[in-house]
């Protein structure tokens, strides 16, 4: 077991047309490809909103507008072989920046030792199980 507590995380989907942003991460354990929306862990007397709104500035240096709450998603997973668990408080928003809406990948460091890759990736991708989404439920909002 990684680790015994539960973790409270922001994510935020956001949608241009039929596409979705999300990064790709890798799963060494399973050797496998997944996406996850983007956002961050919530700190101690920081709303989910504001988490939310931080880790997208720390992130890719991005504000964000239309911000929607969309649900609580209860997450219990592993990863690399350790088991987790998260409570996602998941939002849908915009960017503010229109430039974030032409970009075909954006390559970032989240204070880990290597780089991630965003990306807008067509939800239909998803939904037919050709890639994988995580949390799962997220499915439910695309």
């Amino acid at each position: 077991m990684a680790d015994s507590a539960i973790r409270a995380v922001a994510l935020g989907l956001i949608f241009q047309g039929d596409r979705v942003f999300v990064y790709e991460a890798y799963d060494p354990f399973r050797q496998q490809v997944f996406h996850r929306a983007l956002g961050g862990g919530i700190e101690f007397g920081e709303t989910s909103l504001e988490a939310l709104q931080r880790e997208f500035q720390e992130e890719i240096q991005a504000e964000l507008t239309n911000i929607q709450y969309l649900a609580c998603i209860e997450n219990i997973f592993t990863y690399n072989g350790n088991s987790y668990h998260e409570l996602v408080q998941l939002y849908s928003a915009d960017f503010v920046d229109a430039r974030f809406y032409r970009l075909e990948e954006l390559i970032f460091a989240d204070g880990s030792a290597e780089n991630i890759t965003a990306r807008w990736i067509a939800r239909d991708r998803f939904l037919s199980g050709e890639l994988r989404l995580v949390p799962e439920s997220c499915l439910n909002y695309l």
